[in-house]
């Protein structure tokens, strides 16, 4: 708790509005991939999955202070990091997968 003192609330300030920036950003940067054709669909979704990834970690790690937690929270965070991980790919490979009925 020692980087809560009002002494330095100047230097919080510009951290939030530079990690509000980047969000705002890689929103921008979400909605702008989503018009570029990539060749494939997937490489797509890959391209915003991977912009959500860094916008959760802009989040998790400096809005909610988990950087500078202790080792337990780097535990669930990295089993967190896993289940998004697999999250993305379960994803990307039910993309191909439909049902029998909608198939041409």
């Amino acid at each position: 708790m020692s980087g809560h003192s009002p002494g330095n609330a100047p230097v919080q300030i510009r951290k939030y509005l530079a990690i509000f920036g980047l969000m705002l950003l890689a929103t921008l940067m979400t909605a702008g991939a989503s018009y570029i054709p990539f060749g494939n669909r997937s490489i797509n979704v890959i391209v915003a999955l991977c912009i959500a990834g860094f916008q959760a970690f802009l989040v998790l790690g400096h809005m909610m202070h988990l950087l500078s937690e202790k080792k337990m929270i780097y535990g669930v965070l990295a089993f967190t990091a896993i289940f998004l991980v697999c999250m993305f790919a379960l994803t990307i490979l039910a993309h191909h997968d439909l049902p029998g009925a909608t198939a041409d």
